[in-house]
């Protein structure tokens, strides 16, 4: 399923807001007819996205079983660089991962200053997006120390179904003028709106043409 099919039945009825006056963080949907069409939606998406050079992005999942379906559809994608947090993983390869991860945001950061044709050139391998799939138990513990990953694009592939749960992933993975793309498929619209009711958000309808947002 194309993007623009499953964003095609109404334009966006409200502009992007501010999750609150502290920041620019930005919140999306998508909605997905079917369970079945997630997957090749999420490819869709990150085929527009994920082309972006060295743009950085996390995914979030409920479940281990729905990172791994993650990272095996994506992991084929030329214009990806693919990493995934799990629980039961070495916390030398966890580190590694998160510093390869700050190290893009920092490549993205530069990269949006420099226009092309002043000079610059960026190495093939680095112009690839770089994206990690994680779930909420593997998310870095800002109490603890750990510093937030300063992602552009969150995806929230699967919903969270409490607040806290959804600010957690915005303060972990999102830097401050980010944006939070939620795939909501069905009865979930429901979940949705209880997030955006409870946390005082407006989540818009994400534009058919994502570039008007990264």
């Amino acid at each position: 399923m194309a993007i623009d099919a499953t964003e095609a039945s109404s334009p966006p009825s409200q502009p992007p807001s501010n999750s609150s006056s502290s920041n620019q963080i930005q919140h999306f949907y998508v909605a997905v007819d079917r369970l079945h069409f997630k997957m090749e939606t999420l490819i869709d998406l990150l085929g527009v996205a994920g082309r972006r050079t060295c743009l950085p992005i996390v995914l979030c999942c409920n479940s281990r079983d729905e990172l791994d379906a993650v990272c095996s559809a994506v992991s084929d994608l030329p214009y990806i660089s693919l990493s995934c947090l799990y629980s039961d993983q070495a916390e030398a390869e966890r580190s590694s991962i998160l510093e390869k991860f700050r190290e893009a945001t920092m490549k993205w950061s530069q990269h949006a200053k420099v226009q092309t044709g002043d000079g610059h050139e960026i190495e093939k391998e680095e112009q690839k997006s770089c994206m990690i799939v994680v779930t909420d138990a593997c998310l870095p513990l800002l109490a603890s120390g750990e510093s937030p990953m300063l992602a552009r694009v969150l995806i929230n592939y699967e919903l969270p179904t409490k607040k806290e749960t959804y600010m957690r992933r915005l303060t972990s993975c999102l830097a401050a003028d980010g944006i939070v793309i939620n795939m909501v498929v069905g009865g979930e619209v429901v979940t949705l709106k209880s997030l955006e009711e409870s946390s005082g958000l407006i989540i818009a309808e994400m534009p058919i043409n994502i570039s008007e947002i990264l």
